[in-house]
Formats: C-alpha cells, structure tokens, sequence
C-alpha cells in the first residue's frame, strides 16, 4: 500500500463507483504486471524487531533511501512512512508491523519485474546494512511476539487496530505478523475479468500451498506450514476469503460493488486527518447520513481507499491483484507474477485453467482453502491431492509465457521464473517444510537461524 488517496471528486451514486472499476478496463497491448512484497527488518546482531525511530530506525532507512533514488516522500502527521517514484510508478510503504514493501512499477514483462526487484534489494542493502539492518522474506515474521513487534506511526494502522479485535481473533496478528508477495494484473473488459477472477480464486489456495513459507510463530514450529494463510482464516470475514458470489450467475462489475458497499469502513480521509468510522457503513456516506460525520458525502478517494481496505483472497480494483502467497527468497517473488501472467494473460491458457476448476463446487473451494495452511501440497482434493493440481497449474503457465514470447538476453521465455516452484512440485516440499527439516537437522532448535541463512 502506497499513498492513500486525495482525489475529491463528489461521488453521487452507486453506478459511478461502478464505473470507476470498469474504468480499468483496457486492450491485451496495454496490460501491465505489477508486483508488491514485503518483507521483515531485522538487527543483524540480535535479531530484534527494527523499530521506526533511532538512529538505526526505518525512519533513518526511509530517508536514506530517499536519498538515493530521489523519489518522493509520503508523510503522516510530518513523520515519512514510504517513497514514491512520480515518474516510473513504483512506491515504497510500511505495513504496521515496519514490513518494508515494494510497490513495483507497472512492467511489460517478468524479465523486467526480476531485474526491478533485484535493484530494489540491493538499494535496500546498501542503506541498511551499515546500521546492522536485515531483511527476510518469510510468510509470518518466525520469533517476535505480538508485544514485541514495532508500531509503525499511520494513522490509518491505528484505526484498524482498534477494530480489527471486534471482528476476529488474528487481525492484528496479520496486521503486525505477516508479509506478501502479490501481483497485480489487469482484464480487458467485465467478461474478462470475470473469468480472471473465478479462475483466480478458485487456484488461489493452490498458490497459498505452492509458496507455504511461514512454519514458524511465536518462536515455534507449531504444525503449520503456512501461519499466514491460517491467520487469514479469521481475521475479519466480512472483508475477507473467497468470495463465494464471484461464482453465482450474473457476476460483475454492479455485484462486487455490492459487495464492498456492505463491507464496513475504517476511516474517512480528510485533508491529513483520518476520521475513525470503523464499523459504518459508505452507503450511508453515499447519502451524506454517515453517523460519525453527518453532513459529509462520498469522494472519488474514499472509494479508493475503502477498496484498499477490503482483504478477499483475489482482490478487484482497477486491476485484480493475487493475494494468496507467502513472502519467500528472491526467486520466488519473481516466481508469483510468472505462475499468474502465465496463466491469466494468454487466452489458451486462461481457458485452460479455467476447464481445471470449473465444476468445483463452493464447498470443495473452501475445503482446499481451510487445508493449505497445513497440509499445503499433500492436501487432498477429490482422488488427487493439491500437488497434483498444482503441477496442471503450472504446465499450463508455462505454455501460457511460451506463447507470450518475452525473451530475455540469453534467450529464455519468462517460464524460466517458473523453476523453482517446479522445483517445489518435482520433491513435493514446500519451503517450509524445507526451514522445519534444516531447523531439525542444521539449527539445533533454534528458530533465529533463519535470520542468518535466508536473509536476503
């Protein structure tokens, strides 16, 4: 999440917030990929939380970041919390928890998406290892408690954390805890993006298993290979999971907006003070009836930023963004965008996918959700199992980058991204169930070591 939206432009019905997701709609030439992962900061020498102020803060990085790419800086309250690149597109933010993200740039191909990526890690390095700053990507952050993670000073943050407790027992756990790899893709038109949502929710618990990459919590190996898809599970309903209604007939563009109407708000943004509303209603802001602030109507931002607040498995804004996934090392955050261009951006392949998971009833989609987080790949699925599933998955992206035919300079389509999850599917290991094999073997029982072996 960058910057939270300033657009004031009155919004005066239900069909204009329609049109405002159909205005991403936009021709095959045009379809970009963005991908987002954050990541935890660690000190190198206790592996402490970093915290954001000191000398060693992520305040100090954010502007020592700052001064290296010369993008500009997002402020709450006068404190800087992310960067923004006002020319190529990407950003720099903090989740609550001081998950450090990138926010990549709308690309043309995942041959630039790796090349960004690794830029954007090694700029991390080079402002933040003088202090004795460390960063790994792992689904849940593996040792700290929940008293012991840094609060990162967004106003916004501090609305949800008092809400999120009314309405699950994990939201701040997924607040504070957990880290992403995400993508974010776009659809030709209502139809298109139909199909690309129910195709993507339904093989989304299969991208969960696929990059199961969080064994650890609370210090502990406690018998989950991905605790950030379990912490998911009840975090707040309402805004969250797969969705059902995206596979009922006459699905659409009208149907989700429904949908995100009745979900409650968090806040309303006005100037730079964001006014609590957490629990009512944008159709009551909608008719200028909002308790909390009578009078006000809905803007253009408010929309915007109310859809940012809504946490579905697969999410619809201008774009469809894949939220399924675990943090990991490197070559699986290239990995992510590939599974899904590969999948999503030809249309044999779409179609394919889609011939996959068609007959799934609701129940079996749910069934794969609630299993993942601990059985991920040996989950059982009819007379199959999700590894199986997953190997369909993934020769279909292959032959979906095929056909895209992105080389790059040593002449490989964008489906070499593809290999190490192949490489996951092939052994039938996930990366967790590799952290929790080397913890017993290498480690001695000590979790902390994944700090000093996978940091990035």
């Amino acid at each position: 999440m960058a910057r939270d939206a300033t657009d004031s432009t009155i919004v005066e019905s239900r069909d204009e917030l329609v049109d405002v997701i159909a205005s991403g709609s936009k021709p095959k030439a045009q379809w970009r990929i963005g991908t987002e992962h954050e990541k935890f900061g660690f000190y190198s020498d206790d592996l402490k939380p970093v915290p954001y102020e000191g000398p060693r803060g992520i305040e100090r990085i954010l502007r020592l970041m700052e001064g290296l790419l010369g993008w500009q800086p997002i402020e709450d309250r006068g404190l800087i919390i992310g960067l923004v690149d006002p020319v190529g597109g990407g950003a720099i933010s903090l989740e609550p928890g001081g998950q450090f993200e990138l926010s990549g740039a709308p690309l043309e191909t995942i041959h630039q998406t790796c090349r960004e990526l690794h830029a954007h890690l090694a700029q991390v390095r080079e402002c933040a290892a003088p202090l004795g700053v460390g960063f790994i990507g792992l689904g849940t952050s593996p040792i700290w408690s929940l008293a012991e993670t840094p609060v990162m000073p967004k106003s916004r943050y501090e609305i949800m954390a008092r809400y999120m407790p009314k309405v699950g027992t994990r939201g701040l756990d997924m607040m504070f805890r957990t880290s992403t790899v995400q993508v974010n893709l776009d659809f030709a038109d209502e139809a298109d993006m139909v199909k690309k949502m129910r195709v993507s929710l339904a093989l989304q618990p299969i991208a969960t298993a696929l990059f199961a990459n969080s064994p650890f919590l609370d210090n502990n190996a406690n018998g989950l290979l991905s605790n950030r898809a379990e912490i998911w599970r009840d975090t707040d309903n309402q805004r969250s999971g797969l969705i059902p209604f995206a596979f009922e007939d006459g699905f659409g563009f009208e149907r989700y907006v429904d949908w995100a109407l009745d979900v409650p708000m968090y806040f309303v943004k006005r100037g730079d003070t964001y006014h609590d509303v957490a629990g009512q209603s944008f159709r009551d802001l909608l008719k200028g009836e909002l308790p909390s602030l009578p009078g006000e109507v809905a803007t253009l931002s408010d929309w915007n930023n109310h859809l940012t607040t809504l946490f579905p498995d697969v999410r619809l804004k201008k774009y469809i963004e894949m939220r399924g996934a675990d943090a990991g090392p490197w070559r699986s955050l290239t990995a992510l965008p590939a599974l899904w261009v590969g999948l999503l951006y030809d249309q044999a392949s779409l179609d394919a996918a889609w011939e996959l998971v068609k007959d799934w009833t609701a129940e079996e989609r749910q069934a794969l959700r609630d299993g993942v987080p601990r059985t991920a790949l040996a989950t059982p699925f009819r007379n199959r199992t999700v590894r199986d599933i997953a190997r369909d998955m993934l020769q279909i992206s292959r032959r979906g980058l095929a056909a895209r035919n992105q080389l790059n300079s040593d002449g490989h389509d964008e489906a070499v991204h593809l290999q190490p999850l192949e490489e996951i599917v092939a052994s039938g290991q996930t990366l967790a169930e590799r952290l929790l094999h080397e913890c017993r073997t290498e480690w001695n029982g000590d979790i902390g070591e994944v700090f000093r072996r996978h940091a990035y």
